[in-house]
């Protein structure tokens, strides 16, 4: 089971994350009851569900882990604005047009988005934030809102962890399902 918190990949038996120490289910943001991941609505009230982790297309939505997002609401300097110096991280995957040309574009999303998953991931565990996504890449930015005094460091060390987490899904895929990336 992937956690919703740091993304980190679990035993299934587990009740906690291994990586990070979060309970390993989402509640209602509704009525607060713990609901099942993959599901799309609370059996408890019957609010409908935002997209969990797992959800197909997860990428194109950004969700920011709920440990940042709260850091950034209570940074002043993040409500407030102020002028700062920040690092931007460009990173695609290289070869995706070759890769994904004659596909059908249900089958390439699937192939795609655990790779855009994987560099969202790195670029938050280094508290960076996605900027944009677009088609087989992103664009992060380090150092805003929350500031940071190594943010060009903290870039570097997100993309090496993209790379490396890319690296491993490919390989992966290609001993899975003989589809070399």
């Amino acid at each position: 089971m992937q956690c919703p918190r740091c993304r980190s990949d679990n035993d299934p038996s587990a009740q906690f994350c291994e990586e990070c120490g979060a309970k390993l289910e989402r509640s209602c943001p509704g009525c607060g009851q713990p609901v099942a991941l993959g599901k799309k609505f609370c059996r408890s009230c019957g609010a409908a569900l935002p997209a969990g982790p797992e959800a197909p297309g997860r990428a194109a939505g950004v969700e920011l882990p709920k440990h940042l997002a709260e850091r950034i609401l209570t940074s002043k300097t993040a409500l407030e604005g102020e002028r700062k110096q920040v690092t931007v991280l460009f990173a695609d995957l290289k070869g995706s047009m070759e890769l994904l040309a004659e596909r059908d574009p249900e089958e390439a999303r699937t192939i795609l988005d655990p790779v855009l998953t994987r560099m969202i991931d790195a670029v938050h565990r280094y508290e960076g934030t996605v900027n944009q996504v677009m088609g087989d890449g992103i664009m992060a930015l380090f150092g805003a809102p929350l500031a940071h005094e190594d943010h060009a460091v903290r870039a570097c060390y997100a993309a090496l962890r993209a790379q490396h987490t890319v690296q491993q899904y490919a390989d992966e895929v290609w001993l899975s399902q003989n589809v070399r990336m």
